[in-house]
């Protein structure tokens, strides 16, 4: 995901992400006729699993389960097969929600039914691995190894307890053993850096991500892995992708991963540099890296070289609605409201049904002052997505600040306030700030301090955050403390600095104040200044 602002470009991705097939025509179609079945036979247990399986499949757990209870219920004893797909469904559920005790219980009644289960057992082996039981889980390794002499599976995890046993030089060998069955396999290099992680081996783990990109470009696994692994050890990644380019200089991909990664961590000015380069170098000549070179130049209030990037973007292919979007604010940015809402209507007719651009189209509206509509729109995402807090955020301030209706503003902060899908030290859920808009000072002064104590910034994000909480509740003196940690940090959005006035949650309560402008002074060089 690409950070360019909390309340406008940040809420337009995490309405991506909250995007789900569920919804889908097809899919409501397929339950209605499992509903029907169920309706007309409860003791259906074959359409009982196959309900089950379409909920896990789209990460709807809490109805997978209850499905799959119910499937037990009826599958006869003496159908060894079916019960033992109804236990191993069961135990990913439970895998997928964190309940390794309960996972395990079913693992023991699948392998019972069919004690030859590969899958069973590797999955039993890192249950226990999970659980702490070590001596159960290398069992169940070492059993895959009689079940395949060159199980990559086996070694992986007889390595992963290797290293907490603390004996990492069996460690490397069975990592390098697994790798060797074939060494032009991208998977097993993926497999061996998530244990050099563990081990803290950082250099060893990013090596071996590009020597899975190198084998297969294609990878997403190592992609992902590499993504993520910056936002644990940025530095660690960088240093690792400049030694790759260094190496191979007209490597496109690796140049558009350390640009990837610079944005996702708000080093704008890096990942604008290695942009440019592969369209100097014409390393690539794909129309995202426009838009993605248009979304480093908002955050850095470069708005019209933005703009003529997102132009070359839509120009080289007229129906990618998020570029759409993306034009959308950065017109919103430049005052040209009206123009915006034009340019999202494009997006929301490319992309029907999705918030993402009824979004955009919101945060258009409230900057043309047509706060009714505003509302309405944001209402439409807070139907699709009641568990994402951004568009009842957005809604409540409308509600509050322009169209003098308080007691509704309320009930969308306490909405957002009993929302329990985010962890507590998650600055995403933005509890603190509904509880704070709600009047409730003293809890919501608790949940910041509870994210700032408990939470780990990389990135100076959570500062950010920290800084507009503070913000709105008037303690000066702590939200400069904050802004001044999270511009060390790296944050480097300054148009969320400076310029972004979308919703309540910004930096706008001290803009004007003079230890914050000298603090943008002395940090100007992380935002290109």
């Amino acid at each position: 995901m690409r950070f360019i602002t909390f309340l406008s470009s940040v809420f337009v991705a995490a309405c991506l992400m909250a995007q789900s097939g569920i919804d889908s025509p097809m899919t409501r179609a397929v339950l209605k006729v499992y509903a029907d079945q169920l309706k007309a036979d409860p003791t259906d247990w074959d359409t009982w699993m196959r309900r089950a399986n379409e909920y896990y499949n789209h990460n709807q757990y809490a109805r997978a389960l209850e499905d799959v209870d119910n499937a037990l219920k009826y599958i006869p004893g003496d159908n060894k097969a079916e019960r033992f797909r109804a236990y191993m469904l069961r135990a990913s559920i439970y895998q997928q929600t964190d309940r390794y005790a309960d996972e395990l219980m079913d693992l023991n009644a699948a392998i019972a039914l069919d004690e030859t289960s590969y899958v069973a057992i590797y999955q039993r082996a890192n249950c226990n691995y999970e659980l702490g039981n070590l001596a159960d889980a290398k069992s169940d390794y070492k059993r895959l190894m009689r079940l395949n002499a060159r199980s990559v599976e086996s070694l992986i995890g007889q390595a992963r307890i290797a290293v907490k046993e603390n004996n990492i030089g069996l460690a490397n060998e069975l990592l390098d053993q697994a790798v060797s069955f074939d060494p032009a396999n991208s998977d097993y290099y993926v497999r061996r850096a998530s244990v050099r992680r563990v081990m803290g081996n950082h250099q060893g783990a990013v090596e071996d991500l590009l020597l899975a990109l190198s084998t297969d470009s294609s990878n997403s696994r190592a992609t992902q892995a590499l993504v993520d692994y910056g936002r644990e050890n940025y530095p660690a990644v960088i240093t690792g992708l400049t030694q790759a380019i260094e190496q191979a200089p007209n490597v496109g991909m690796f140049v558009y991963l350390r640009a990837m990664i610079a944005q996702a961590h708000y080093n704008y000015v890096a990942a604008i540099s290695d942009y440019k380069r592969i369209i100097e170098r014409n390393l690539y000549n794909y129309h995202g890296i426009y838009a993605s070179m248009a979304e480093c130049q908002l955050a850095l209030c470069r708005y019209q070289e933005a703009l003529d990037n997102v132009d070359h973007a839509i120009s080289m292919d007229k129906n990618v609605a998020s570029q759409y979007v993306l034009k959308s604010q950065v017109l919103r940015a430049l005052g040209r409201a009206e123009e915006a809402v034009a340019v999202a209507a494009k997006a929301t007719a490319l992309a029907p049904g999705k918030s993402v651009p009824v979004a955009e189209m919101g945060l258009c509206y409230a900057a043309s002052q047509n706060y009714k509509e505003a509302v309405n729109l944001f209402g439409e995402v807070s139907m699709n997505e009641p568990d994402r807090p951004e568009s009842f955020m957005l809604r409540a301030w409308l509600l509050s600040g322009y169209l003098y209706q308080p007691v509704a503003a309320a009930g969308f902060y306490d909405h957002v306030a009993a929302l329990d899908n985010f962890s507590d030290t998650d600055v995403r859920s933005l509890r603190g700030f509904a509880l704070l808009f709600n009047g409730k000072t003293e809890e919501a002064d608790a949940w910041m301090s509870n994210i700032l104590e408990k939470s780990e910034d990389k990135d100076g994000f959570v500062n950010f955050m920290a800084t507009c909480f503070y913000a709105a509740k008037g303690d000066t003196d702590r939200a400069l403390a904050c802004a001044e940690k999270s511009m060390k940090l790296g944050y480097a959005n300054y148009y969320d600095w400076t310029a972004n006035n979308a919703g309540l949650i910004t930096t706008a309560p001290i803009r004007e104040n003079p230890r914050f402008l000298e603090l943008l002074a002395a940090n100007s060089a992380i935002f290109g200044k």
